[in-house]
């Protein structure tokens, strides 16, 4: 082969000089540029000793005499890199030697490595857990630096017809009153979703693909609290709590919310206006198990991209009543729902 593991190359694009750290496969390297690690095709690399060779040593000039007032002004600092969020990230090794594995032409993905990256000025805590058919397979806790790429692990090619699911929780390396205190996202990487991915990735030429976990860290949320004035009820009768409860609605121990549960006229209904009823029927019944003392309740909100899961997650976290919650699989609902215990 060309190259080795530790030897020195030149990335044609940028006349950029790196080190190789790892050989991925017959056409792609890990290279290392300033301790910024990346893969690139091989193809866009070259030995730098032509570059050495042509270059030109210039004499220096004899050294002149400066005084302070003659010295000029610091040169503009480097503008910062644009954030935008934090992304989970597949780099495919290609290798030939398997017939079994995905093709496209002569070339084969083996394995897929993942990699999370940092596209913030931010210092996370993190917490990643892999899973198949909802089983654990891999987990891991770590903290990721700002603009910092952090291997995870590798994952077969085949085992990505088990229905993978990655899940992450972020917090904060120093804690934000201001920011939320943790943060959960997952997804799913459906079979056909990836081979569209891997598809435009070799007719871009591209190295890698990738998702994005969050644009930015959430802020807090906070539960707003009326205060009202002992004269608003003055002339009013106060009621035993039991006897109120007789009038209530029925409190339930299940809710689902998914939307053709709750309304027929969610066809015509767009994604917010489907959201706003979903967790206006969370609230009602979580009030009503809190008014009839309930020691915990289900809530079925599927499982989907887990933009409904995430929001009454969040939620919860500043609900004073909760004790705690669980998402974890259930013979019934698979993980599409939460268990939620009360304390009183």
């Amino acid at each position: 082969m060309k190259y080795q593991v530790g030897d020195t190359i030149l990335l044609l694009h940028s006349n950029e000089e790196g080190k190789i750290v790892d050989i991925i496969s017959d056409k792609m390297l890990m290279v290392d540029v300033e301790g910024v690690v990346f893969p690139v095709y091989m193809d866009q690399v070259d030995f730098p000793y032509y570059k050495w060779f042509t270059e030109k040593k210039q004499v220096p000039a004899k050294k002149e005499k400066k005084y302070f007032e003659d010295i000029g002004k610091e040169k503009p600092a480097i503008a910062e890199r644009m954030e935008d969020g934090a992304w989970l990230s597949f780099l495919p090794v290609m290798q030939t030697d398997d017939p079994d594995s995905y093709r496209d032409g002569d070339e084969i993905v083996k394995l897929l490595k993942l990699y999370l990256e940092n596209h913030t000025n931010t210092t996370f805590n993190f917490s990643y857990r892999q899973n198949f058919f909802g089983k654990p397979a891999f987990g891991l806790n770590n903290q990721l630096h700002p603009f910092e790429n952090f291997y995870l692990h590798d994952i077969a090619f085949e085992d990505m017809n088990d229905n993978p699911a990655f899940e992450f929780e972020f917090s904060l390396q120093q804690p934000d009153k201001m920011k939320a205190d943790h943060f959960e996202t997952s997804f799913k990487l459906k079979p056909k979703q990836l081979f569209e991915r891997i598809n435009k990735l070799k007719e871009n030429n591209d190295a890698s693909f990738s998702f994005r976990l969050f644009e930015t860290y959430p802020d807090k949320q906070t539960e707003d609290k009326f205060e009202i004035d002992s004269s608003f009820l003055s002339g009013y009768k106060a009621y035993d709590a039991k006897q109120a409860r007789q009038h209530m609605e029925q409190p339930r121990s299940i809710i689902d919310l998914h939307i053709e549960k709750l309304t027929q006229e969610w066809k015509h209904m767009s994604n917010y206006e489907i959201m706003g009823i979903q967790l206006k029927t969370f609230e009602k019944y979580y009030e009503l198990a809190l008014a009839h003392i309930q020691p915990s309740l289900i809530v079925i909100h599927g499982v989907g991209e887990g933009k409904l899961r995430d929001e009454i997650h969040d939620r919860l976290r500043i609900k004073k009543e909760v004790k705690s919650f669980v998402n974890q699989y259930d013979s019934r609902f698979g993980y599409g729902a939460t268990e939620i215990f009360f304390q009183y």
